[in-house]
């Protein structure tokens, strides 16, 4: 069987901008009540504070000091996407900086995570394209045609991340959902947002704590349950 350098697949299809929009108005740590196991790990922080974005998975494997690859997406990439870029573990050269993200500008990318290093930082704000990385190093990848994948299932942040995977990212983290888990996700989430704003009104208003969840009666079960456990 031959060795193949490039693996380049087609890009997915786009999830519906409509529901993306939603999507973009949940709030990362809003999931986190629900989830666990689909957050990127919270090294990547957010180079432009404040931003938040939601958009369709376009996935690049790219390793060491080589990105030649990543021009090869870059002409693909789509208004709304989220390019998501699998280094293979590399920490020491960077693969994005402000060209590359003058480019994502122009193409109208939702926004930009690397499993590593960036360089450029103030270029990159400057651009404008929600960018977010584990640190940043002067070293640059090079053209140096070794290979990689485009629109394969990559690793990023310690979370796997398929092509078309729909990625909610924002100032407190990270997650990746299945397409299909958006909609529910949403609606969940947006509902509890707004409860606790409720709930922070009936706060301002002299209500207590107890007076929203019964801890109360939490406690008193816990000790129950601890008195039976122990006789």
């Amino acid at each position: 069987m031959p060795i193949t350098s490039y693996r380049i697949a087609d890009v997915p299809a786009q999830i519906d901008a409509a529901l993306l929009a939603r999507f973009a108005r949940v709030e990362a740590a809003t999931i986190g009540h629900y989830l666990h196991d689909r957050f990127m790990r919270n090294d990547l922080r957010p180079l432009i504070e404040g931003a938040r974005v939601a958009g369709t998975a376009v996935t690049v494997s790219i390793a060491g000091a080589d990105s030649t690859l990543l021009y090869h997406a870059m002409d693909r990439v789509r208004p709304g996407d989220v390019l998501v870029i699998d280094r293979c573990g590399d920490e020491r050269h960077a693969p994005w900086g402000g060209f590359m993200a003058a480019v994502a500008k122009i193409r109208g990318l939702a926004g930009v995570i690397v499993d590593g290093a960036v360089t450029d930082p103030a270029a990159i704000r400057e651009a404008g394209v929600p960018t977010w990385a584990r640190g940043v190093s002067p070293i640059t990848t090079k053209l140096l045609n070794l290979g990689g994948g485009f629109n394969i299932p990559v690793a990023c942040g310690g979370v796997a991340v398929n092509p078309g995977d729909a990625v909610l990212a924002d100032d407190c983290g990270i997650v990746v959902l299945p397409p299909d888990q958006v909609a529910g996700i949403t609606a969940v989430a947006l509902a509890d947002q707004e409860d606790e704003g409720g709930w922070l009104r009936r706060v301002a208003a002299g209500e207590r704590l107890q007076d929203l969840v019964d801890v109360a009666d939490m406690i008193a079960e816990r000790r129950r349950l601890d008195e039976a456990a122990h006789g």
